[in-house]
């Protein structure tokens, strides 16, 4: 009985466990075999799902109010989930922070400050990957804050070599010293910011030009009112310079003048000028660049260069000139696009319009700021020139020759110092003359620099002195004035010497962008239609 019960276990045992297990040991090799094949398989077709590669971009250096935007770089073969969040600085309002570009405006901050912004991107599969980017706000003091400043806009007509469009308005200002000097530096590079809307007077004045038959392509301009025209945009001009098909721009510029390049101007603008102090020195404003506008623009003087006979009657720019310039008052001149007087567009730009002391509109490159036309509401600031009265007697500064140009002054800054006879006469007031660009105009009193004298006012109120400046007392201390005349039908016309000059008021600093100009550029002979003489 006892091995009968022993059998029994055993037989049950092997039930339970089933008979391929307890009776065919070669069968059990096989199965392992084949499990561990089935293994093997399986983790060969397995593959790793790895995390994203994340760069929140390029670290960052803007100017208080500026727009900025961030620049998020993800490698990855998944949909991603991005969030973006400030860990650091100043709060800002970011415009998506589930955006690879969310844009926010710099804050105003009283020092140099560091905003840190972190992004985390997630795949779904692994764990969130982040990164950071740091952005630094500049404090812009006082005279900095009146720059405008850009770093990203690009223009959509005005192109570099490469045709790429080129960075308007100015790059960059900090404050430097240089051997003990303290000086504002600035960094101008690429074209103005100008989007002008077109009214009905502006189409009117360019379908009115002498030659708009041959100007335009079409007899006159294709803008309309109410069209949004921005700098270099084709109004229908026969732009006729061969730059302007290299560089952009062809069909915004009147025939004759070029078309600017990129700039690229490094000015040292002294913080706290220095006035000319001798009285036998003097900084005449030459041609060329005098001072840039906040935009960066370049300024030039009153003149174009060219003269009516050798070394006498200088055009004035801003009268003779006047069909070469584009719808914002500037031109090119060997491709700086330059202004020799007010501009409407950059008046535009700072909110001028008239009902308070005029806003700072640039810099002279002696350091002095150059305010816009305005000394309080509705108020223009005057020159304190004015133009002569040839029929009055030698004395006071006339020829004694009604409406005939027959002498000039000895001393333009002042009149009792009297006349000697011109080298050559000039052209009679209102006698027809040619200009570079073969538009007529009447040489009407005031067209010639010959034709005026600082009268010596006194320099109160809205008075300017011979500089074409003053110093009020209201805490502006001293600066110069773009200045206009207002007909009695309310029309606003420049007014001599327009901006700052002739003469400097400061002193130039060594490192300047301009030099004092007391002789003759030319020895050639400029008449009327003459080809010679330097740029426009």
């Amino acid at each position: 009985m006892k091995n009968k019960d022993s059998l029994k276990v055993i037989i049950s045992i092997c039930l339970i466990l089933g008979l391929a297990g307890c009776g065919d040991s070669s069968s059990d090799s096989t199965d392992s075999s084949t499990d561990s094949d089935d293994t093997s398989v399986e983790e060969s077709t397995t593959t790793d799902n790895s995390s994203p590669v994340v760069d929140a971009g390029e670290d960052q250096t803007v100017s208080e109010t500026e727009t900025v935007t961030l620049d998020l770089t993800v490698t990855d073969d998944d949909d991603v989930t991005v969030t973006w969040s400030q860990t650091s600085g100043t709060t800002v309002t970011l415009s998506d922070t589930g955006s690879y570009n969310p844009t926010f405006t710099a804050p105003d901050v009283d020092e140099e400050s560091e905003l840190i912004f972190q992004v985390s991107v997630d795949d779904g599969e692994n764990t969130a990957v982040t990164d950071s980017v740091s952005i630094t706000v500049l404090d812009d003091s006082d005279e900095d804050s009146t720059w405008i400043i850009n770093n990203t806009t690009t223009s959509t007509y005005i192109t570099d070599d490469d045709g790429v469009g080129v960075v308007e308005d100015v790059q960059s200002t900090e404050t430097v010293t240089v051997d003990d000097v303290e000086y504002t530096y600035v960094l101008a590079k690429g074209i103005p910011k100008y989007d002008v809307t077109m009214t009905s007077d502006m189409i009117e004045t360019l379908d009115d030009r002498p030659k708009a038959d041959t100007d335009f392509a079409d007899g006159y301009t294709t803008a309309a009112a109410g069209d949004i025209v921005l700098f270099g945009q084709d109004i229908g001009y026969n732009s006729s310079s061969e730059y302007c098909d290299d560089t952009g721009g062809a069909g915004y510029w009147p025939p004759g003048p070029g078309c600017p390049f990129e700039q690229n101007v490094e000015a040292y603008l002294p913080v706290t000028p220095t006035d000319i102090s001798d009285d036998d020195q003097v900084c005449e404003t030459g041609l060329n660049t005098v001072g840039l506008m906040v935009n960066g623009v370049a300024i030039f003087n009153w003149g174009d260069g060219m003269s009516y006979a050798t070394n006498q009657w200088y055009n004035l720019a801003p009268v003779a000139e006047q069909y070469d310039v584009d719808i914002c008052g500037g031109h090119a001149a060997s491709g700086t696009y330059h202004h020799h007087q007010y501009t409407s567009c950059l008046a535009t730009l700072l909110d001028d319009n008239g009902d308070d002391h005029s806003p700072i509109y640039g810099f002279s490159a002696d350091g002095y700021p150059l305010y816009g036309p305005y000394e309080s509401d509705g108020e223009l600031a005057i020159s304190g020139w004015k133009t002569r009265d040839y029929g009055a007697s030698e004395s006071e500064g006339g020829c004694d020759s009604e409406g005939q140009r027959t002498c000039v002054l000895v001393d333009e800054y002042d009149v009792d110092a009297g006349v000697v006879d011109a080298d050559s006469d000039g052209p009679d007031i209102g006698e027809d003359v040619t200009t570079l660009s073969d538009n007529t105009i009447a040489a009407d009193d005031g067209y010639y620099y010959e034709d005026y004298y600082y009268a010596k006012e006194e320099v109160t109120g809205a008075v300017l002195d011979e500089h074409n400046g003053h110093d009020t007392g209201d805490g502006k201390g001293y600066h110069y004035h773009i200045t206009l005349t207002e007909d009695d039908e309310g029309s606003l016309s420049p007014s001599f010497p327009y901006q700052m000059g002739p003469r400097f008021k400061g002193e130039l600093p060594d490192n300047s962008f301009a030099s004092c100009d007391t002789e003759t550029d030319t020895d050639t002979d400029l008449g009327p239609g003459s080809e010679g003489g330097p740029p426009q």
